[in-house]
């Protein structure tokens, strides 16, 4: 677009008629004054807070030199999440279920720098997908679940080897940019289709590497897992191992990934899978648009944890205009019955991501509206999610619906709603509700409400 000098002049009057008669700039040259501390907004501690404080003002701590060069500051901060709900849940074929149940999280983060820490973590009131409380299934069983443990769900050590040996390097001139994970430790691949579990894993990355000639950025991780792998299925398989090659480019429109993963196993139920996925995220005009394209190749024993597939999966949002609100539009396709490298035992099937009304709440029993697993089906959802109250009220309104490519599963429509209230600092309570109907005239609903602490 050209600006002719007669619009040029014309557009710096309407900006700032005074500077542009005295002949000055339309911005102001006054320098901003810096906030202080009492114009910040109040901080919200951690549980627990021993040497630098969490996202404090003030000084920086001068730490400590080690032998390599590394400047550590030390910092211990506990915090963690307490969830309980009480909810209902028929999805139509099996009994109607209704619970109390309960989940904490507690974790103890080590920090030496914001590179280096230790993160050790606690799921006490759960034990696999168990969690503790109160169950009612059908119209006469019921149980109180007791779940407690002390079992170590996380326990891990990150950090970057540039930064813990500077000296090697004190010009930052070399390859030393190289991260690192060792122990247990959640792993999320291709928007969690691929990989979405806490294993004991070791993972290398290196960021930052310029292609000659071209522009990205291209990041590269190399992962081994040894322990603690949940398979497709959400059950731990004792004998698996996995190997896998990660990818993420950033290029002028898009970022694409490109993943692959071998899982090694002798169990039943499914032996190894080969999986590649490819996705891309990027902006297309006003609207936010994804595509993750995976597949799952079983070389030997086919069952439900290891089986040849693919799934497709985009999704496009828009922010509306004059608004936070949001809408969006998400689809799916399964080919044959794919299969992912891991899934946590709460963390439900792959098509979680295509909203609340295919997605696990990681709590209970109360599962999905609509199966979370893309077997030989096509589906869609399209939602809005509104914010209002000074952005601590959300309200999310969804229809979606699946139809299966063969002849012996049943298609299924829903309409669900999620409202969520931010009270105080650190509490939050929501609500959720589903009604269904299956091909058949099989009828489904579930509503449930939860309390949340943040601490």
């Amino acid at each position: 677009m050209r600006i002719t000098v007669a619009a040029a002049l014309a557009l710096s009057i309407m900006i700032s008629p005074a500077a542009f008669a005295a002949g000055g700039s339309g911005l102001s040259d006054k320098p901003i004054p810096m906030k202080q501390d009492k114009d910040l907004p109040k901080r919200t501690p951690p549980l627990l807070e021993i040497g630098p404080r969490f996202l404090d003002t003030g000084n920086i701590d001068p730490g400590i030199e080690l032998p390599t060069g590394a400047i550590w500051q030390p910092a211990l901060w506990v915090f963690g999440d307490f969830r309980s709900a009480i909810g209902y849940f028929d999805n139509g074929p099996g009994p109607e279920n209704q619970e109390w149940a309960n989940r904490l999280e507690l974790f103890a983060n080590l920090q030496f720098t914001p590179t280096e820490r230790f993160l050790l973590g606690f799921s006490p009131f759960r034990r696999g997908g168990n969690f503790t409380g109160y169950t009612r299934k059908g119209a006469s069983e019921d149980s109180f679940n007791s779940e407690f443990n002390a079992d170590i769900t996380t326990f891990f050590f990150e950090g970057e080897f540039g930064e813990i040996f500077p000296n090697l390097d004190p010009d930052d001139r070399g390859s030393f940019d190289v991260g690192f994970a060792i122990g247990r430790q959640p792993i999320f691949f291709q928007e969690g289709i691929m990989i979405n579990d806490t294993i004991d894993a070791i993972g290398i990355t290196r960021d930052t590497i310029l292609i000659p000639g071209l522009s990205p950025d291209l990041r590269v991780t190399a992962l081994y897992g040894w322990n603690d792998i949940d398979r497709n299925d959400n059950r731990e398989d004792d004998d698996a191992h996995i190997v896998g090659l990660f990818t993420e480019t950033d290029f002028r429109w898009n970022t694409l990934n490109v993943d692959f993963a071998y899982v090694l196993s002798t169990a039943g139920g499914g032996g190894d899978t080969a999986l590649f996925g490819v996705g891309s995220t990027q902006r297309i005009g006003h609207y936010n648009s994804t595509i993750w394209a995976n597949v799952s190749w079983a070389p030997d024993e086919r069952g439900p944890r290891s089986d040849n597939g693919a799934v497709i999966f985009t999704t496009l949002s828009r922010t509306l205009p004059y608004s936070e609100d949001i809408v969006y539009v998400n689809a799916f396709w399964g080919i044959d019955n794919y299969t992912s490298a891991a899934r946590g035992a709460t963390n439900g099937g792959p098509l979680g991501p295509m909203g609340l009304l295919y997605a696990a709440v990681g709590l209970g029993n109360y599962g999905a509206a609509l199966s979370n697993r893309p077997d030989d089906a096509v589906g869609l959802s399209a939602g809005y999610q509104l914010f209002f109250n000074n952005d601590r009220t959300q309200l999310v309104l969804e229809l979606g619906g699946r139809q299966p490519t063969v002849s012996n599963q049943n298609a299924a429509v829903a309409a669900g709603a999620r409202l969520q209230f931010a009270i105080g600092r650190r509490y939050v309570l929501q609500f959720d509700g589903f009604v269904s109907q299956q091909e058949g005239g099989i009828n489904g609903a579930g509503l449930r409400s939860e309390f949340a602490v943040r601490f």
